[in-house]
């Protein structure tokens, strides 16, 4: 069967803009620009049948996506066009869908599958699968997958991490898959409804470093042993592929691509503090057995680990800015409005003190995290930078939470005002490793 690469991209066009949520949230006309450059080239790719994860076509190498170019060493806080037309969507999307939806998510510790789905017709997905593999990447997208983040995050982070998670197991496709791994996983990405999918790092231990896994691969005959369990994994019940880090035995820690149906995965529900709408779980894999071409690259050595753990850390650096920002934008209306002694409490300096620390350890996180985003973007070296933000991003997230109830006095203790919730979620902002990776 043949496909007409036109037809294919007005069909795609057409589609998403008769989208009803794309014109309840008054975003047609910026929407309509971002899906002609999606569907540009005629998304030349035809989608997977079913979920078999089957390759779509066969490919001599791997896509790798350009850096863009680097007009000077200067950090440039300038964002395109299409980046403020993403922020715009995502922000918009995060008022109107997920702060609705966000309550009864928490609650039933779960996100809803309508919204996954809503969240999914945005596109950002596009974004993470090159052009040739019929997404929308031209070229690295971090920065605007950042800006992506922070911005859902000021309507709940838990739901932004479980719409999210999947794409994090594309990028890593995308920087380091094999030619034959992006087609057979991460082309369906670029599909009207793409799988889920989950980057597992966190294991259940105190003090748990990332760097020291005691999952473990082995090698054998067919391939490979895969044993451990991994925790705080998003979307663990829903996800029908793993990336999982491993150490294999002797040659240090890789990543694994797993899918769920393979015999001796077993996933079970896990009841946390925080970031409850993201679905976390634990995964467990009793001897495992994957085949070759599992391994990341199909390469030893090929995939960056540090990189990985650098690259989560600035995007839980981002869910950090936006659920701040949504304590500092739902605190300020509630000082002007809320009177003791005959005046608002914001002409109390303490409480106008504590708005302002709010807003200035804010921009300070975000500073940082910009910096470490633009850094990888544009190839340079972030170790540092990454560290630095997700170091800031962690202690001041806190804090931030933390007085944000603090200056809702009695009512921040309880479920009626949302500061509760954020103060939860801003404290996993320390621990969690995977989930999220730009």
């Amino acid at each position: 069967m043949s496909f007409d690469p036109i037809a294919q991209a007005l069909s795609a066009l057409n589609k998403f803009a008769g989208n009803d949520l794309v014109h309840r949230l008054g975003l047609y006309e910026p929407a309509q620009r971002i899906a002609y450059g999606a569907t540009r080239e005629g998304f030349r790719a035809a989608s997977a049948v079913g979920r078999q994860f089957k390759a779509v076509q066969k490919r001599v190498k791997p896509e790798r996506l350009p850096r863009p170019e680097r007009k000077s060493d200067h950090f440039d806080l300038t964002l395109s066009e299409e980046q403020e037309m993403v922020r715009e969507m995502a922000t918009r999307f995060a008022r109107e869908v997920l702060a609705e939806a966000a309550p009864a998510a928490n609650d039933a510790a779960e996100a809803p599958a309508e919204v996954l789905d809503q969240l999914a017709e945005l596109g950002l997905a596009q974004f993470a699968v090159p052009e040739a593999l019929g997404g929308a990447a031209a070229e690295s997208s971090i920065v605007t997958q950042m800006l992506a983040i922070e911005a859902l995050c000021t309507g709940d982070m838990g739901l932004t991490v479980a719409g999210l998670a999947p794409i994090g197991v594309a990028n890593a496709l995308s920087r380091w898959g094999s030619a034959d791994q992006q087609a057979r996983y991460l082309a369906p990405f670029a599909e009207d409804t793409p799988p889920c999918a989950a980057l597992a790092v966190a294991e259940r231990r105190p003090a748990f470093d990332p760097r020291e896994l005691r999952t473990r691969a082995r090698i054998d005959a067919d391939g490979f042993v895969l044993s451990g369990e991994k925790t705080l994994v998003p979307v663990a019940e829903k996800a029908e592929l793993f990336l999982v880090a491993a150490e294999l035995v002797g040659r240090g820690p890789q990543l694994f691509l797993v899918e769920t149906s393979a015999e001796g995965v077993s996933v079970r529900k896990e009841n946390g503090m925080g970031v409850r709408a993201a679905g976390l779980g634990a995964v467990k894999f009793a001897d495992v057995r994957l085949p070759g071409a599992a391994l990341l690259g199909e390469e030893v050595g090929l995939v960056d680990y540090d990189e990985l753990l650098d690259r989560s850390a600035i995007a839980w650096s981002a869910a950090a800015l936006g659920t701040c920002q949504a304590v500092l934008d739902y605190a300020i209306p509630y000082a002007n409005d809320r009177k003791a002694f005959g005046e608002p409490i914001s002409h109390r300096q303490a409480v106008a003190f504590l708005i302002a620390n709010i807003g200035i350890e804010l921009e300070g996180m975000r500073l940082l995290t910009y910096r470490a985003a633009s850094r990888v973007e544009h190839g340079l070296p972030f170790h540092r930078e990454a560290y630095l933000a997700r170091l800031l991003c962690a202690d001041k997230g806190m804090q931030i939470g933390t007085d944000g109830v603090q200056l809702l006095g009695g009512h921040g203790f309880t479920k009626e005002h949302p500061v509760e919730r954020w103060y939860r979620d801003l404290r996993a902002i320390a621990i969690m490793e995977g989930g999220l990776f730009v």
